[in-house]
């Protein structure tokens, strides 16, 4: 490895695959070092028995601005959910759909108990609100939350709780919906605007895309970062690395260990999720499924494999299920009582499934009164030649890494 390069990136992330693209097409040389044994941070997908597993549930909003930009969708060979979801309450599924996308669904949704015709119509408006970025105004200013903006709209308590709150709570990974106004106007945006994906080849296909555009030898693995000290990058086999700049591109605790500051207290948000292997799907067709009764340890679940038959060996189905306690605490036996509760949803046949995996991810998302804090204010410069990026610097969203990689690219641009 070259001992010297105009730009070191700690983190191969979305953020710093993205931050390092922008400088190689500038002309800038680029050394991405990454700890672990592949890209992507969190966006990862393993081959396990035949089937694609992502690391936790994971999808990509096709609405979401900056990856529209920076990703080429047509490699990846998008494959979509529907637009809506199954709600399972009151012993049987009810069917939600976009009523601008799917029209034909309009009179069944009627006649369903998750929500009015008042609620539908308040839906489409807060559509074309958060399309004109007016959601946070009607909700009475950006300091609002994602649950003090759903009630400024008047939604019945059947729609929030049926369906806006399982949905929303599997988006942001909190039940309380307590998540920044500005920042569910934003995905709520780029769920009207796109649909809700899987790449053909998991969704590390998308770090690898970015990562296949850096030139031959600027990407490491296996490369911890022990510390920084000032323009130079220590790793831990004890080689230094010198730059005319550093950007840290890690999650917002380890760039906080690296910078030799203490990890914000605040909690991350947590996610568990578990895979099953089944001889047939459930349900048939690319549905995303939602706990309306707000009982049981599930909160959200679909059949990968309907969503993309790629996730799963022919003649095989992939079911995902993800919990709605994202407070870290894995139960004792959580596979038998997710299965009891599935059991009640689709039989006996739930028995026969066989376990392939559990995710327990304790950095899903960046905690919410950190993610408040910096978002839309967090420069990327840090001092003179350390920059930063990741989703915490922006909206905690896919989108929002690929977005702060650019904002760090730029300002080191500007510097340089």
């Amino acid at each position: 490895m070259s001992a010297s390069a105009r730009v070191i990136i700690v983190g191969a992330g979305l953020a710093g695959l993205a931050c390092a693209g922008h400088l190689v097409r500038r002309g800038v040389a680029c050394t991405v070092v990454e700890a672990s044994d592949e890209v992507g941070g969190r966006v990862r997908t393993d081959r396990v028995n035949g089937f694609q597993l992502d690391r936790g549930f994971q999808v990509l909003l096709t609405g979401y601005p900056e990856a529209a930009n920076v990703l080429d969708y047509p490699t990846l060979h998008l494959q979509s959910f529907h637009p809506g979801a199954l709600v399972h309450y009151g012993g049987r599924f009810h069917r939600i759909s976009d009523p601008v996308r799917r029209p034909q669904d309009v009179l069944s949704g009627l006649m369903s108990p998750i929500g009015s015709l008042r609620d539908k119509l308040t839906t489409l408006r807060l559509r074309q609100d958060a399309l004109n970025h007016r959601v946070c105004a009607q909700a009475g200013g950006g300091n609002r939350t994602t649950l003090e903006a759903l009630a400024s709209y008047g939604f019945s308590a059947a729609m929030r709780e049926r369906f806006l709150r399982p949905f929303l709570g599997g988006v942001f990974l909190d039940q309380s919906l307590s998540t920044p106004c500005p920042i569910f106007e934003f995905v709520w945006a780029a769920f009207s605007r796109g649909a809700i994906a899987l790449p053909q080849a998991g969704m590390g296909a998308i770090p690898a895309q970015l990562a296949s555009s850096l030139p031959v030898g600027s990407l490491h693995l296996h490369t911890p970062v022990t510390q920084l000290d000032g323009k130079q990058v220590v790793l831990a086999s004890g080689e230094r690395l010198s730059a005319d700049a550093v950007v840290l591109a890690t999650d917002y605790a380890t760039a906080a260990t690296l910078r030799g500051e203490p990890i914000p207290a605040a909690p991350s948000h947590q996610s568990t999720t578990l895979y099953f292997d089944a001889p047939t799907p459930p349900v048939r067709g690319p549905w995303l499924l939602l706990n309306g009764d707000q009982q049981g340890p599930i909160g959200t679940a679909c059949v990968l494999s309907e969503v993309a038959p790629s996730y799963a060996p022919a003649g095989r189905a992939l079911i995902s299920i993800s919990l709605s306690d994202q407070t870290g605490s894995v139960q004792e036996n959580l596979q038998g009582i997710v299965r009891a509760q599935f059991r009640e949803w689709f039989g006996a046949s739930v028995d026969g499934w066989r376990h392939l995996r559990t995710d327990h991810i304790s950095r899903a998302l960046p905690p919410i009164a950190y993610l408040a804090d910096k978002n839309g204010a967090g420069s990327p410069r840090l001092k003179p030649e350390l920059y930063q990026c990741g989703d915490y610097c922006e909206t905690g969203t896919l989108d929002g890494a690929l977005l702060s990689g650019r904002q760090a690219a730029d300002a080191i641009l500007a510097d340089l």
